[in-house]
């Protein structure tokens, strides 16, 4: 099985230990693992401001790049929802044969949780984490994904990880991409609730599948003065015992 890394801006950019703990986890469980250097933005901050013919050349991009694989994954269920929902719409407007090429993509791209529960059929990864962890479910991964359980069943399955569960869990965190930009006093309500709530649950890491949403969530907490850490799920999925990665940092 060759599988293809989407590592997304965001985590290129700004958190590339998101990245390279899912290349970690993955080649623990047997997968192989490429990155295309030819993978760039999948278009949505372009596509969520309105801007659909300047998505063409990065849909056309996205997929000769992941030409070949078997899968596609990444640990953002917002650029795979970008890819599985829009590019589909992007390539139906610019006619020939994108549409085809498209097509052929969309079913090959997933999300790390669904990857990990729903094409290699595991919920134990054998991971390690011993603290007390909330997880904040993101928009595109609950609404336009389905992801459901997936991501709390792994984390279940952690050992010596306490998992408490998150009050409002289902309310966005005010991010929206673009919307954080054109409305920042709703968003940064909103991020206030959920941060609020984030903390009653007194865990020691917010945890989340997309990291746009945690980065939102991680400048609310700091400017708050909070001691809550915002951790990317796979980076608690990497985490083992005998190589405990970002566990005691």
């Amino acid at each position: 099985m060759r599988v293809a890394l989407f590592a997304t801006c965001v985590n290129d950019a700004l958190l590339p230990s998101t990245a390279i703990a899912t290349v970690r986890l993955l080649e623990r469980l047997g997968v192989e693992v490429g990155f295309p250097p030819a993978q760039s933005c999948c278009g949505q901050p372009q596509y969520n401001s309105g801007y659909i013919r300047a998505c063409e050349p990065l849909v056309r991009r996205t997929v000769r790049a992941f030409a070949g694989y078997d899968h596609v994954v990444a640990p953002s269920g917002s650029c795979v929802a970008m890819v599985r929902d829009a590019h589909p719409r992007i390539a139906a407007r610019a006619g020939g044969a994108l549409a085809a090429d498209v097509a052929e993509l969309t079913p090959r791209v997933h999300e790390l949780t669904e990857f990990l529960t729903d094409v290699l059929g595991v919920e134990d990864v054998g991971a390690w984490f011993p603290h007390t962890v909330t997880y904040h479910p993101s928009c595109h991964g609950l609404r336009l994904l389905g992801l459901g359980d997936r991501p709390l069943r792994l984390l279940r399955a952690v050992r010596a990880l306490e998992l408490v569960e998150l009050p409002g869990a289902e309310e966005c965190c005010g991010f929206g991409g673009t919307f954080a930009v054109k409305n920042p006093a709703v968003s940064a309500a909103m991020a206030a609730d959920k941060t609020a709530n984030a903390l009653a649950t007194g865990a020691e890491v917010l945890c989340g599948g997309d990291n746009s949403c945690l980065l939102h969530l991680g400048g609310t907490l700091a400017r708050q003065g909070a001691r809550l850490r915002p951790l990317h799920l796979a980076e608690i999925l990497a985490s083992t015992e005998a190589d405990p990665w970002r566990a005691a940092s």
